[in-house]
């Protein structure tokens, strides 16, 4: 064979290699949300009076990536502790008249910071507020609406050609906080003595034009943004390490999402310096991951969402809830009187709550799980094993942040996460034990 019949047959087989930068495109904005107002602030139940300022903006952002077929997949990242389902049943209805989205097409992830605003009636028993503030709560509702509408109009928008990257980085922050006392922490990691199960992964999923430039980069990173406790607006970690991110690299956009990190916390914490040392923490991680040779997402989006009906235990009577009302606990006089209000305008309590379960497949080589509320590690590491065949990532905090979501381990453990908080979500009574093979047996179905 001839040199030049050598180089031909070369580049006949690279012709024959699906091009990345043909078959995609992308695009990607962001808004600031943060309040006009010093409102309530969401995520801590101690606190006792309205925002006393800003440390740092909160932010909007969407990421919207198509395929050759123009099936679509957006990725809506927002600086708040959650939002509630009728929040996001009235952003997706609007997503869906304005640019004909389909719920299926839209994942609406939080990244859990504690120094947002309260949103909507998400931890409503929490909050200890006179009507002048739930009208602000009210009205941010609708504001809010309204820019991630707009933010996503921006995003298709932008849409480009595009080539799309993936690969996954670590980080070791993130501490179980139900197996390691926090004061013990810097200790217990200096000996290798932790314990309990993590995800210590940082998926990252690169959006690069024909050159090569990085146009937007989506992370996440299963951990509570619960470094800071204080009463000024701020993204916590995962907001410096957007920052800066696109500090390092100009014109870009960077997400975060959070991950199954309901039972791990970021510590040491409490201090500023704190949350921006791990912000920094992970963006050398995400740069880490960027620097190295990354995997090519080709052939087609197929996007999947269902709502599962998870049950409830028993729930209380009438009687018991008009005695909760005089409980010691306040939360538990609160929740009692929020369900009597209910019960007496004629909406009953429900047995099942229609939890929301999200598989998005990016082509052959990516699978991205996206579940609501706070959920726990055991689910993460369960989905990524149980679904091996292909690179999975597990988003939690995602459409409906409606509880706090144990597996079966931490369910019969109780403590928090398996019980009290459902308190400070309003929920009647804890979850029934079939929660986590519903919620993973329409994973599984939805993966297929």
């Amino acid at each position: 064979m001839t040199r030049r019949t050598s180089w031909f047959v070369v580049l006949l087989l690279l012709s024959l290699v699906p091009s990345a930068s043909a078959a995609w495109k992308a695009g990607a904005a962001k808004i600031n949300i943060t309040p006009d107002k010093l409102m309530w602030m969401s995520g801590y139940g101690g606190r006792n009076h309205p925002a006393e300022g800003k440390l740092t903006d909160l932010w909007a952002k969407a990421l919207v990536i198509e395929d050759e077929q123009g099936g679509r997949a957006v990725l809506v990242t927002l600086d708040l502790v959650g939002i509630d389902r009728d929040t996001s049943l009235a952003v997706c209805k609007e997503l869906e008249q304005t640019y004909q989205l389909r719920r299926d097409q839209v994942a609406l992830n939080t990244s859990h910071t504690h120094c947002g605003p309260v949103v909507g009636r998400n931890l409503g028993a929490m909050y200890f507020m006179d009507d002048e503030q739930w009208k602000l709560v009210d009205d941010y509702a609708v504001i809010l609406k309204r820019k991630i509408v707009a933010v996503v109009g921006q995003a298709l928008q932008q849409r480009a050609p595009a080539v799309i990257e993936y690969s996954e980085g670590t980080s070791d922050f993130a501490v179980n906080r139900r197996t390691n006392k926090e004061a013990e922490v810097p200790q217990l990691r200096e000996q290798g003595a932790l314990k309990g199960p993590v995800d210590h992964r940082v998926p990252v999923l690169a959006v690069k034009d024909a050159n090569g430039k990085l146009l937007s980069v989506a992370f996440g990173y299963a951990c509570h943004a619960t470094v800071l406790s204080f009463y000024q607006w701020c993204g916590d970690y995962p907001g410096y390490a957007m920052a800066e991110l696109e500090s390092q690299h100009p014109g870009a956009i960077a997400l975060f999402w959070a991950g199954c990190g309901a039972d791990q916390n970021p510590l040491p914490r409490r201090e500023v310096s704190l949350a921006q040392s791990y912000g920094k923490r992970l963006t050398q991680s995400v740069n880490k991951v960027l620097q190295q040779p990354l995997k090519p997402l080709t052939g087609q989006i197929a996007t999947r969402y269902a709502e599962v009906a998870v049950p409830l235990d028993t729930l209380p009577t009438r009687e018991q809830l008009l005695a909760q009302t005089m409980d010691a606990n306040k939360y538990i006089a609160q929740r009692a009187k929020i369900l009597l209000e209910n019960l007496n305008k004629g909406q009953p309590l429900s047995a099942t709550y229609p939890y929301p379960v999200q598989v998005w497949h990016l082509g052959p080589e990516l699978r991205w799980v996206v579940l609501g509320g706070e959920v726990v590690v055991d689910y993460s590491l369960r989905i990524a094993k149980e679904l091996g065949d292909r690179p999975t990532w597990i988003a939690g905090y995602s459409n409906d942040v409606m509880a706090y979501i144990p597996s079966v381990r931490v369910l019969k453990e109780g403590g928090y996460e398996g019980a009290s908080s459902m308190i400070y979500y309003g929920l009647p009574t804890v979850w029934a034990p079939p929660i986590e093979e519903l919620i993973l047996g329409k994973v599984h179905e939805l993966a297929k």
